[in-house]
Parts: C-alpha cells; structure tokens; sequence
C-alpha cells in the first residue's frame, strides 16, 4: 500500500552577507508527485533566491501601501506644462499676500526718493520757502513734514518774506493738510503745489484777507526722511500725529483762546484720498480742530473696488484675494461714517470737493463718479472738477488742474468762514 510522501520541510540558510535583513532560502526541485489518493506539490525556486524578510504583524508593507500613477508618455508634457502653471499661480497668490504693503505703497521709489532734500527743489517753488519740521506718531514713529505759511490777499503772491514772518492777527488761520500718494517722496510734490499756492494768493474771485493759510505736508512712515514701515493702521497714527501737531502749533501761536479761528482741511491724493477719508471718518481729532473740508485728488473706492478695476479677468487670482487684504482704505465706508457723525452731533458736515482727471489711466472715471454720487445719497456737500487731458500724476502737474486746486481750497475755506 502506497502512502504519500510527506512534504518535506523547507531549509532557511541564513547568508552572513554585508547587507543586513536579506534572507536567502534554499529550495527544494520543483516536482508534483502523484499518488493513488493525493499529491504533493513540491515548490522549487532558484537556488538562492532572495527572500524578503518578514515584518512585524499589524505593520502595512511600504510596496503594498504605495500607489503608482501611469501617465502615457504622450500626456507628460501637458501635465507638467499645467502643474508648473498651478504651482506659478498660487506662488504668486501668496506673494501677493505677503507682500502687499510693499505692493501697495512703494515707499523706495524712486530709488534716491529717501535721499531728497527740500533744497534741491527751491528754485522750482515760485519764491514759496519750505522747512522741514518733526513730529511723533503715537506709537513714537519720528515723521517729516513739509511746512509753509503764506498770506491770503487777493491780488498778492506770497514771498519768503511774507512766509518767513506772518502776520499773527489775521481773523483766521487756514491750515491743508496734504497726504501723498504712494511711491516717491514730499520735495518732488513742492513745485506743483507752490504754485497752487501762488494761483490762491493771486486769485481775484475770492477776497479772503485778513486770512492765513499754512501748509502742511506730511511723509507718512516710510517715506522721506521718516522712520517705520507704511501700514493702513500706521498711516492712520501718522494723520492723528499731522492733526495734533497743527493744533499745538495754533494753540502756541494764538493762545488757547484767540481770536484767530482754525480752519482745517484734508487734501488727499490718490492713496492719500483714502487716508483723508480714514481721519475723517474714525481719526481722533482734537475737539478745537474739526476737518472743515476734503479735497480728494483722483480718488478711488477702495482697495477692493481698484483690484477688480486693475485686474478684470476671471483667471488673474488677483481681484479674489480681497478677502486677505490687510489695507482697505475704504473711502465709500468713510464717507458714510462722516454723514452719520455730522448728523449725530448735530454739526455741519464737511465740504467735499473731488478733482478727477479726465485721462486717469490708473482710476477709472466711474469710481471718481460713485464717490460723487456717494456723497450726494448722503446728503453731504460736494462739488467735482475735472482736469481736462490730465493722467493721473498730472491733475494738478497741469495749469488748469492748478487752477482748479486753488479754487477747490477757496471754496472749502469760504464756506468754512460763512459757517458751513
């Protein structure tokens, strides 16, 4: 009687070899013996064949977890192609975000932008003389100012004599002040405003004696010769600092109880139209200098509205990135605000006077428009002149936007004295 064959165990010879962990098992010859009733099947591989080592029970195997992905080779290069494309647009988006201050504001240009001098710019002023004053923003941000004061008689152009030593008993002291817009620095803007200045003094439609006004441009952190780093809340501390300063500097002129009324108003400038708005509407203004007016220069909405404007096209991630905006400069907002504080206090609201520039190749016409009509819903004063073939950087770099700035700070101041 035939029995079957047992099968026979396998040997395991463990190799001294350098690599450690590789078993090599020693194999039988591979046959089948058959039998009357059963048959055993005797497993054979190569001599010393390579044998992974076991792992621990529990443990998933590394291969086993692994995944493989098969590409044709003809659709490699359009997938690379759209990954590196993917991976460009949501660097970009990040830089975006990151980076944003120094996007928006663009202290360091030009390159020499920290290194002007009010000097180097006199001889363009018109017989205007500009100092250099400090001042200290409340977080102890050490700002720079450009500072004139010139008379207001109709018919007389200011000189250095004049601007050098005012007349202190005017019956009113008119103080502007101007925020730039972003990039460059304050020499550079002397000129252009000098001679808005001189067009004031000259005109002869307006009859404003015995009136002063001193000017008072501010460099916002970052810029010029001031300390810091440019923020939409840092700006905001910068325009407090500009307002305090004033009013220290009329309360040491006139005494706290002069005769001599003060009369502030805001010019804002592109990027500047939203910081004005901004001390308008939330600044903490000292209660002896309310803002009397605001002369928005090619102003826009807001930040959000410009990003849709400059960037339209529904596959550039820019205009989808409001939402990580760290400035906003809300000026549609601010004019809301100021309506609603005028009305709850019971004062008049301040005058707004909007100069857009027909040409304006950064901020739409339309957006200068919406403001306007902001103001109108709102109940607020408001009149807009606009610079014919000026761009953006030429509203009052023209003669006739000259012109209109001047009447636009006569027309705020006039209706400040008549009580408005």
């Amino acid at each position: 009687m035939l029995r079957p064959i047992p099968k026979p165990s396998a040997v395991t010879v463990r190799s001294r070899v350098p690599r450690p962990g590789i078993q090599w098992r020693l194999a039988q010859p591979m046959c089948l013996l058959h039998t009357g009733r059963s048959s055993t099947r005797l497993t054979s591989t190569h001599p010393w064949a390579f044998v992974q080592p076991k792992r621990p029970s529990g443990m998933l195997s590394a291969r086993a977890s692994c995944r493989s992905i098969h590409i044709p080779p003809i659709l490699l290069p359009p997938v690379v192609f759209t990954g590196l494309l993917v991976g460009l647009w949501i660097w970009y988006c990040v830089m975006m975000v990151v980076f944003q201050n120094k996007i928006i504001y663009m202290p360091g240009l030009p390159p020499n932008s920290r290194s002007e001098r009010i000097a180097d710019w006199t001889n363009m002023c018109g017989g205007v003389r500009w100092t250099e004053e400090k001042t200290v923003a409340a977080d102890g941000t050490k700002l720079a100012m450009a500072v004139t004061t010139v008379p207001l008689p109709t018919g007389r152009r200011p000189t250095a004599a004049a601007a050098a030593a005012p007349e202190t008993s005017a019956a009113a002291q008119v103080y502007v002040l101007y925020f730039q817009g972003n990039a460059s620095s304050i020499p550079p803007r002397l000129p252009d405003l000098s001679w808005v200045l001189r067009a004031v003094s000259d005109s002869k439609t307006h009859t404003m004696a015995p009136v002063q006004l001193t000017f008072v441009c501010l460099s916002y952190r970052g810029y010029w010769t001031s300390r810091g780093r440019p923020s939409e809340p840092g700006l905001r501390l910068d325009a407090e600092a500009g307002v305090r300063w004033i009013a220290e500097r009329h309360e040491h002129m006139f005494g706290k109880d002069g005769s001599t009324d003060p009369i502030l108003l805001v010019w804002g400038q592109s990027i500047g139209s939203g910081v004005a708005t901004n001390l308008a509407a939330t600044g903490r203004v000292p209660p002896s200098m309310p803002i009397r007016g605001l002369l928005l220069e090619t102003p826009f909405v807001s930040i959000r509205t410009m990003l849709e404007t400059l960037y339209p096209q529904k596959w550039l991630p820019y205009k989808y990135l409001w939402p990580f905006l760290r400035n906003h400069f809300d000026s549609w907002a601010n004019l809301g605000l100021v309506a609603h504080a005028s009305k709850e206090k019971g004062v008049a609201a301040p005058m707004v006077y909007i100069l857009e520039a027909e040409r304006d190749e950064l901020v739409p016409k339309e957006q200068s428009e919406r403001l306007y009509k902001r103001c109108v819903d709102l109940g607020l004063p408001v009149e807009k002149g606009i610079v014919p073939a000026a761009y953006h950087q030429q509203a009052i770099a023209r003669g006739d936007g000259k012109k209109l700035a001047a009447q636009a700070v006569l027309k705020l101041t006039q209706r400040a004295l008549d009580g408005g």
